[in-house]
């Protein structure tokens, strides 16, 4: 990922309506394979500044590996507080096998140049334990490329067949796979086919802030899609997709 986008992460991570409202769809899927399970070890592959693993740590209390390839998101973990960051690279994780029995990967595997992400799928695949389960999201959809995918050195977009034979390849039986951030399809069509192209600009970050009631504006359609989605019904198309796959023991 472009090491610039790290800085406008780390300003809007916590509040942002779209991480807000991804990370309410991410757990509204994830809470019900969640039940019953011990998660005696789990790594984010790929975390980024470390909210997510700062929110799970804390929140959660569950014994998380935060891991990236990148020193300035890690650099941005620590400030948080984040205990024990990792840097590693998803294509050769430096793990163990059979290591954790909940992996989560967040939009990583799309920065990798095409090819690579087989190597990923079978190390996230590699080092969860049997019958342990593993999250991946990524961007969907080639036609939804725009400025913001440019400028964070996004390579490759997936859609729910091709994410699910990747992960079904690597020895993950699917649970669960839905797109998301689907209602504001038409606008990010409008977006990026048309008003992108019009104005011709050179690529520029998508994550920066945006007026309280803009934000809240935005926030309501992810809302609407985690209620949806957490009542069991998936989405036929969207701007992400969202897995949710055991590992075949």
């Amino acid at each position: 990922m472009n090491p610039a986008e790290f800085a406008n992460i780390a300003k809007s991570e916590r509040d942002f309506w779209w991480y807000r409202g991804m990370r309410t769809i991410l757990f509204r899927m994830l809470d019900p394979y969640l039940a019953g399970r011990k998660i005696g070890r789990a790594l984010e592959a790929g975390c980024g500044t470390g909210y997510l693993s700062y929110l799970l740590q804390n929140e959660r209390h569950w014994p998380i590996v935060p891991m990236d390839i990148s020193w300035d998101g890690l650099r941005y973990a620590r400030e948080m507080g984040i205990e024990d960051p990792v840097q590693g690279d998803i294509t050769g994780l430096p793990f163990r096998e059979k290591s954790f029995d909940l992996v989560l990967s967040m939009d990583v595997v799309v920065h990798l140049p095409p090819g690579d992400e087989h190597r990923a799928a079978r190390e996230l695949s590699r080092v969860t334990a049997p019958g342990g389960l593993l999250v991946v999201r990524t961007s969907a959809l080639d036609i939804l490329r725009s400025r913001h995918s440019e400028f964070a050195f996004e390579r490759q977009r997936f859609t729910r067949r091709r994410l699910m034979g990747l992960m079904a390849g690597a020895g993950v039986r699917t649970l669960r796979c839905t797109y998301a951030n689907s209602l504001l399809l038409p606008v990010a069509l409008a977006k990026f086919r048309i008003w992108e192209p019009l104005l011709s600009r050179r690529a520029a970050s998508g994550v920066k802030p945006v007026a309280p009631w803009i934000d809240r504006l935005l926030h309501l359609p992810l809302k609407l899609e985690a209620a949806w989605i957490g009542a069991g019904h998936n989405l036929p198309v969207g701007q992400s997709l969202v897995f949710i796959g055991e590992k075949i023991q």
